[in-house]
């Protein structure tokens, strides 16, 4: 009794300690300006470039797979490839199989970020490390090609949009390595070119069209994979099941308030029971940001397995006959294999009032069969599994969303960032003439 008494009042006192502590890390950055201004003062290897995800906190995505196929063709491309990481155990996961990675505030972690001149990440520079960033070339892969309107696009997003002095000051320190009219972002399609040039402020000539890496890996499997240990596991399960002719269907929905609404929607033993009949194994994959993390990681049934949101979802999408979602940039991805689409909406109308407005109309973006609760989901699975019926509408989205389907995108990245080393060069070297004929 006295230790729940203590408990109860000791967690309150840490969370408010734990709200001074980071409020103190998240205006004190701001004394390592002069380090980022001094950074410009740096020699740059062009060689030498760095990768990085999720504010460093995963090796996934776009990077990811970008850096593994440069990493395996680094002789022949004459790029030394390096990723830099805020988590020791990425590091040691990389570099146990033969890549080169740092810690980001190792003495080499440090180093590198100095002396890197390409910068290529998935959010921000602040991926690998933005305070040793100045003079470097940014490249932005991005995360999805998908409908939801983005940075500046999206009207609600108090960072880039703030209503007034107050907000402009609080989010000053975030909005400093946020995307600048200098960086590049990548882009999928002379349409996505258009929409991300205004979502990112950039200047059209600042977006590189092109496929993106982890299209790469799933399209032609040209790229050789590295996976963890549960993720190593988790397809190893999955393809004893398909290799025994049963079907493999992903559910992998995006994060919203509304998403909880799963929880009435469903009957899960209900399902299960369906699943069993029908010979379905049904993975799940939550975004990293869900509300149901907890909810799904307590759920124990013989035909839905339960993939961590932290695992890499391009290691099972290519496993996957049928994908299951709702509104998340996958859809895009999965357009890209032809394969049935169930489009489970059951909070539809919740999403379209409450969350951030869409470029499309979805039922436009993504024409599959729709599902809003847990009998029309197995009507759909029972449709889709007898016959893909939405291949025409699904090419028509598609050929918007990609220009190309052919699994180059590496090779096109690459060719333009030389290209953008070499108009850099070309430029030093035109100052340089005109500064001795002053």
């Amino acid at each position: 009794m006295e230790q729940e008494k203590l408990l109860a009042v000791w967690y309150p006192v840490e969370e408010e300690m734990m709200k001074i502590i980071n409020g103190l890390k998240y205006w004190g950055q701001l004394l390592l300006l002069p380090f980022y201004w001094l950074s410009f003062l740096m020699p740059r290897n062009r060689r030498l470039w760095l990768f990085g995800s999720t504010f460093g906190r995963r090796f996934a995505d776009n990077p990811k797979y970008f850096y593994l196929y440069v990493s395996q063709h680094k002789e022949e491309l004459d790029i030394r490839p390096v990723w830099i990481t805020h988590k020791k155990e990425i590091m040691e996961l990389l570099q146990a199989n033969g890549y080169e990675a740092y810690y980001y505030h190792s003495l080499k972690g440090l180093w590198f970020a100095l002396r890197g001149k390409v910068y290529i990440f998935d959010n921000y520079s602040k991926d690998i490390n933005f305070w040793q960033s100045g003079g470097a070339i940014k490249v932005n892969l991005w995360h999805g090609v998908g409908n939801k309107k983005i940075n500046y696009d999206n009207i609600h997003d108090k960072v880039r949009h703030p209503e007034n002095m107050w907000e402009r000051f609080k989010f000053f320190p975030r909005r400093l390595s946020d995307e600048k009219p200098s960086h590049y972002v990548l882009a999928t399609s002379p349409m996505m070119c258009r929409i991300f040039a205004r979502a990112f402020k950039v200047p059209e000539g600042h977006v590189i069209e092109a496929g993106y890496p982890r299209n790469d890996y799933i399209l032609n499997g040209s790229i050789e994979n590295i996976l963890s240990k549960e993720e190593d596991a988790a397809y190893s399960c999955i393809r004893r099941w398909s290799s025994s002719g049963k079907r493999v269907v992903l559910y992998m929905p995006t994060f919203r308030e509304s998403e909880i609404k799963f929880q009435t929607v469903m009957d899960l033993p209900e399902f299960n029971r369906y699943l069993f009949r029908n010979d379905i194994l049904f993975l799940t994959k939550l975004h990293p940001k869900s509300a149901l993390k907890r909810e799904f990681c307590q759920n124990h049934f013989s035909n839905i397995l339960n993939l961590d949101a932290d695992m890499d979802p391009y290691v099972f999408l290519v496993q996957a006959d049928i994908l299951v979602t709702d509104y998340s940039s996958v859809y895009s991805d999965f357009m890209l294999l032809d394969r049935p689409v169930v489009a489970f909406w059951y909070d539809y109308e919740e999403y379209m009032e409450n969350s951030r407005e869409s470029y499309f109309d979805f039922k436009e973006y993504m024409p599959e069969v729709t599902a809003k609760n847990l009998v029309e989901l197995e009507q759909a699975l029972s449709i889709v599994l007898k016959k893909d019926v939405n291949k025409v509408a699904r090419r028509r989205s598609r050929q918007k969303m990609f220009s190309s389907t052919e699994g180059n995108g590496c090779l096109e990245i690459i060719e333009k960032i030389n290209n953008i080393l070499s108009e850099s060069k070309l430029e030093i070297v035109k100052k340089a003439v005109t500064n001795n004929f002053r």
